[in-house]
């Protein structure tokens, strides 16, 4: 056999093995550590979601409770080892913010183009950290802080400026038809409307709302208005996705709106959307329809370190 011959045949051979081997998991930091919501429940319940899928490495950072912990001088996650990260911190009833050097180092590692997931009480979190709000686009503020943004019936954007209308808020949780605009990659094949069970729908979410798309939408009887339940975010070459799902309160032990079937589905697609994978989940059997929730059974809580 000619040297051209064998050169051909072993790259031939490389290019199917390469194409043979399974892709490696999507590598997800989950960082917690203090909230007003039930934070070691919420990572626990995020981990049973996640791991069984198979398709995901999952690791969390606890970042200390207050400045004066032990540990706050030397917390500093290495963001740019994850594929994408689960931000989940609160400090709406006076926690801290994260140290500096850690604020700098979420807004690179977004920048240069990581994923970044801001589960439900994380959008409560930082309203003085500048770059954190034009990360989340809208998120729980006072009125003068900045646009709101909500939907007519017929589901066309309505701009509410800063100052109109009220602070940030929510009703009774409830169950809540998500009405989802467009095409985006996540909802891809996903029905236009399904219901899932007692959510929260905020109302007002203010902020910069730059570079934003709304993904989906709910109806909250409180004002009779609709307002955004997901949207995503592109900031820098980095990708941020947002929603109102996953609320976990305490006393919560399973949660229907955790074990939604729907929710779920969405959970996986986001994060796949944000580490730039195939969005490869399909739409499983038991999704909900317009009329009808789907609630799983318990999550498997025993891969929980805390």
């Amino acid at each position: 056999m000619s040297r051209f011959l064998a050169a051909v045949l072993a790259a031939l051979l490389s290019a199917t093995v390469a194409l043979a081997a399974p892709e490696r998991p999507i590598r997800v930091l989950l960082v917690d550590g203090f909230s007003n919501h039930a934070w070691q429940l919420n990572t626990a319940l995020i981990r049973g979601i996640l791991e069984p899928a198979k398709l995901f490495t999952v690791d969390v950072s606890t970042s200390p409770p207050t400045a004066a912990s032990p540990g706050w001088d030397t917390w500093r996650p290495n963001f740019s080892a994850y594929d994408v990260v689960i931000q989940t911190c609160n400090d709406i009833n006076g926690g801290p913010s994260w140290p500096r050097e850690v604020q700098l180092a979420l807004e690179d590692y977004v920048s240069r183009g990581g994923g970044l997931y801001v589960w439900h009480s994380g959008n409560n979190a930082f309203a003085t950290w500048p770059a954190y709000n034009d990360m989340i686009g809208l998120g729980w503020r006072k009125k003068e802080f900045g646009p709101a943004i909500s939907f007519s019936a017929e589901g066309q954007l309505v701009a509410i400026p800063a100052g109109e209308g009220q602070n940030t808020g929510h009703g009774a949780r409830l169950n809540t038809v998500v009405k989802r605009l467009g095409d985006h990659p996540i909802h891809a094949g996903l029905p236009r409307e399904w219901l899932t069970p007692d959510i929260e729908v905020y109302y007002y979410a203010r902020g910069p709302a730059k570079n934003l798309t709304v993904l989906s939408y709910g109806w909250d009887p409180r004002t009779s208005m609709n307002w955004p339940l997901e949207w995503v975010v592109a900031y820098g070459q980095g990708r941020v996705y947002t929603s109102t799902f996953g609320h976990v309160w305490k006393g919560d032990t399973q949660p229907e709106r955790m074990r939604c079937a729907g929710v779920q589905t969405v959970v996986i697609r986001a994060l796949q959307w944000l580490a730039r994978r195939e969005i490869a989940t399909p739409v499983p059997a038991d999704f909900p329809t317009a009329t009808a929730i789907s609630v799983r059974g318990e999550i498997p809580l025993s891969t929980v370190s805390h």
